[in-house]
């Protein structure tokens, strides 16, 4: 709930959170946010076309079991959404696979192995991929580095890609 807090203390912004963890539905309830408890890879059939003008998917690409599906619902419910997930081909995750032999550990990537929410592994190309593959409209995109954003080849020195998306 820190984003959704964040944008409706910092930008007037109304709405809406879904989160399936009961913990974290009582935090954000503490901080007078307004969630509902569900499971997004279920589909969100509770919500009409083009009810809202923005869905946010915040790092959580990567561990929705459903991506496709997620994504068409989100794309249905939303005039536009917005996406933001780790790039799993940063150079330091690539350097520590390659040199360690071991999965990688970075900031957008701090699970070990073992103990990562992490079930798609994917990297920046892979999504503009996914998206020219399915019609999806890249309408903006910005490359975050460890301390600035990328502009040169993003799929290799980004740690985190955003994107704004619609349907074409």
């Amino acid at each position: 709930g820190e984003l959704l807090y964040a944008l409706i203390k910092e930008k007037q912004a109304r709405g809406q959170g879904i989160e399936i963890d009961e913990q974290a539905i009582y935090k954000c309830v503490a901080k007078g946010l307004n969630v509902l408890q569900d499971d997004i890879d279920a589909g969100l059939s509770d919500y009409e076309d083009q009810s809202f003008d923005y869905v946010i998917l915040n790092q959580s690409l990567q561990q929705i079991q459903h991506f496709d599906t997620v994504l068409k619902e989100t794309l249905r419910v939303g005039r536009k959404v917005i996406v933001g997930f780790p790039n799993f081909a940063y150079f330091r995750a690539r350097m520590q696979l390659f040199f360690l032999g071991k999965a990688p550990l970075t900031p957008s990537l701090p699970y070990l192995w073992y103990d990562s929410p992490n079930l798609h592994f994917l990297s920046i190309s892979d999504f503009r991929d996914y998206c020219w593959a399915q019609n999806i409209v890249i309408e903006h995109s910005v490359y975050l580095g460890r301390t600035r954003p990328v502009t040169f080849l993003p799929n290799l020195f980004a740690n985190l890609g955003i994107f704004l998306i619609s349907k074409s």
